[in-house]
């Protein structure tokens, strides 16, 4: 790690120790908890949403994926200000914006409008990514898988909680009240933040913001890896979005029809998420990524064998679920950390591109799923996320297939 990566964060007179202090990863944990929070509160209150707004259940997915797509702009054109503005005040800054937005999700009267503040709060959400990108930047080499580890075990559980907590108001209140309730903690975060948190280093990158754009989009061609991985991403959060997307509609509808705090219930079976993130980090530190990959990808593609269940057994339905996000979250872990080795100099630019690809599987992911629910039911869902997911692993198989190509013709060139 460069000088600059290491150097202490100052709060006051006193120098922080170089590396990622379990306090601070902790703070960080719990600020990207409480902000991704925000993306995922709609998942459970679609129906509603859809019922209070006079929308189609065949288009009330698009709530998601205009979220999504606030996302991926956020990722490109906010997460690279990582690497040039103050970091502090960088996410100062989104988590005030972000009590506003929220506030007008709540207020919302109309479709339009109710699209408009969505794509709004999925645009400066990406505060998780700054936060992430920021602690692979502090963390030593040795400890940074640990520590993007950590810190998205938090996001894991931020979308847990999300699940559970805005189903729990909605029955109690109503899904606005969700809403409201998460524009006053933002605001009480923001003052947490503004106490807490250091002030950073000032990032090395000292190009013009034009240029820092358009550094981003050449990293998407230069890096072979952030493609790989990318792809890789897009795939696996586009099958994690159709299960979560479209889980709600027959769990709501008749005969289940499950109240949005039992609904909510159901996320808590990822919790299984937030531990492969962590355990995904420890190994990616030990070398053992492409194999974490691999075994998580067949999990995730056998997961959608007792998710198919889901109208008929409830038990299966949860074993899925867990298969699933830990899964997921593996990949994910172990993606972050092959990536950000690759370019230590450009953590947040590199977290804004690989992320673009999980927006955008994301948002296809939602789209997807309600309007191939609509048509076809549950079983035509789960088969999507099955091929989707089987064609994650075939990607893997395929690259890693060349890459063992690639070493061995090295060998036999350096043998002659």
């Amino acid at each position: 790690m460069t000088a600059d990566a290491d150097s202490a964060i100052q709060h006051g007179p006193r120098q922080q120790a170089p590396g990622l202090s379990a306090s601070l990863t902790f703070l960080f944990s719990v600020t990207c908890a409480l902000a991704v929070a925000n993306v995922y509160f709609a998942q459970p209150l679609l129906d509603s949403m859809a019922q209070s707004l006079g929308v189609a259940p065949s288009m009330i997915g698009v709530v998601v994926t205009a979220t999504q797509a606030g996302y991926a702009l956020g990722l490109l054109f906010i997460v690279p200000l990582g690497d040039l503005l103050n970091r502090r005040r960088l996410i100062l800054t989104q988590v005030v914006l972000s009590a506003g937005a929220l506030a007008a999700v709540g207020a919302s009267q109309q479709w339009l409008a109710l699209l408009g503040a969505m794509t709004v709060v999925g645009l400066l959400a990406v505060v998780v990514q700054v936060l992430v990108a920021f602690a692979a930047a502090l963390a030593t080499p040795s400890q940074r898988g640990q520590a993007v580890g950590t810190v998205t075990s938090g996001i894991v559980l931020g979308i847990l909680l999300a699940r559970f907590t805005a189903g729990l108001i909605a029955d109690i209140a109503s899904w606005r009240a969700v809403y409201f309730a998460s524009s006053a903690l933002m605001l009480t975060l923001a003052m947490v933040l503004w106490r807490m948190v250091p002030a950073a280093t000032e990032p090395r990158h000292r190009a013009s913001y034009p240029a820092l754009i358009r550094s981003l989009f050449t990293l998407f061609i230069t890096e072979p890896t952030l493609r790989a991985r990318g792809l890789l991403a897009l795939l696996i959060f586009a099958a994690f979005s159709i299960l979560w997307t479209a889980m709600v509609l027959p769990l709501s509808a008749p005969p289940l029809s499950l109240s949005h705090t039992a609904i909510g219930l159901f996320g808590l079976a990822g919790v299984a998420g937030a531990l492969a993130a962590r355990g995904a980090g420890r190994w990616a530190d030990r070398g053992l990524g492409q194999r974490v990959t691999g075994i998580a990808l067949g999990l995730l593609t056998l997961s959608w064998l007792p998710i198919l269940f889901a109208e008929t057994s409830l038990v299966a339905l949860v074993g899925g679920v867990i298969l699933l996000d830990f899964a997921v979250q593996a990949v994910h872990v172990t993606n972050q950390h092959i990536i950000f080795a690759a370019r230590p100099d450009a953590h947040s630019r590199l977290v804004g591109a690989y992320m673009c690809f999980y927006s955008i599987g994301s948002a296809l992911g939602a789209a997807a799923a309600t309007l191939v629910y609509a048509r076809w039911g549950w079983m035509a869902v789960s088969l999507l996320g099955a091929l989707i997911s089987a064609s994650a692993l075939v990607v893997w198989s395929l690259r890693r297939g060349d890459r063992q190509l690639h070493a061995r013709r090295k060998d036999v060139r350096a043998a002659r």
